[in-house]
């Protein structure tokens, strides 16, 4: 084969790849905000059955939506999450030049799942009249409104995901057993979703556990242009909050995972 055919096949081998992880990471992802903004959607809109279940309910629905997504995205590893992929980027876990491939697949993915749950819950919009309530089911907002601490509320929350995740995931991660569903991949799911029910409900109530800045900017984004019946402001003045401090955060748990040699 000459060299120029084989820098051809080469290039193409090497699309087919980045187009299979793009691709696993935005169906992860749309997995992801599908259940969870789904089961915020039963429990706040007006006429649901899950109506008033309470923030128990919440949190446990967004960690078997976690649960569920790092299977679908087994192939790309499952980062599913913007500060997650930035973190591991940071201590040299993975390389910074696939990064705004997996955070435009995590994005576009959020999108996709968040039209979803629009179109599922399509009735309930016109007879909810709570604006305040409809944007929960896309975004998240504080208990009490001071900024600067929402931020280092969900940056205390994401370095504690993502810590977690590199003590529970260096094997699966590192051994790349992406590519296929095995028992430790099953049960490193299991794991993840496992501190995110914890974060939820320890760590969770300050802010609404955003801890990822797909799951918020893109629904954030869908709230603000589509014409949902009733809405209220899409809350920009705080929307920096879960997308800075979950970075922050981010990187800073894989950095304590690194130096305490967890990684």
């Amino acid at each position: 084969m000459s060299p120029t055919r084989l820098a051809i096949r080469r290039l193409n081998q090497s699309t087919a790849y980045m187009a299979e992880l793009f691709w696993s990471e935005f169906l992860g992802t749309a997995v992801l905000v599908l259940l969870g903004n789904a089961v915020v959607a039963s429990v706040v809109l007006k006429g649901s059955k899950g109506e008033g279940a309470g923030w128990l309910a919440i949190a446990t629905g967004w960690a078997f939506a976690l649960f569920v997504a790092i299977w679908v995205a087994a192939k790309s590893n499952a980062h599913l999450n913007p500060a997650v992929s930035i973190g591991l980027a940071t201590i040299d876990r993975f390389p910074w030049e696939q990064v705004p491939l997996y955070i435009a697949a995590q994005l576009l993915g959020a999108a996709a799942g968040q039209i979803l749950v629009i179109l599922h819950f399509w009735p309930h919009w016109k007879v909810t009249l709570d604006g305040d309530a409809k944007r929960a089911c896309f975004c998240t907002a504080p208990a009490i409104r001071a900024p600067l601490w929402n931020a280092v509320s969900e940056a205390i929350a994401t370095m504690l995901l993502v810590f977690g995740v590199l003590s529970l995931g260096t094997s699966p991660w590192e051994r790349n057993l992406g590519s296929q569903i095995t028992d430790e991949w099953s049960w490193f799911a299991f794991g993840i979703a496992g501190l995110l029910w914890a974060i939820g409900i320890g760590l969770g109530g300050t802010t609404g556990f955003a801890i990822n800045p797909a799951r918020d900017l893109a629904p954030r984004i869908l709230h603000a242009i589509l014409p949902i019946p009733g809405k209220t402001h899409s809350d920009w003045g705080y929307a920096w909050v879960p997308v800075v401090g979950p970075i922050v955060g981010g990187t800073l748990g894989a950095i304590l995972a690194k130096t305490f040699g967890f990684c």
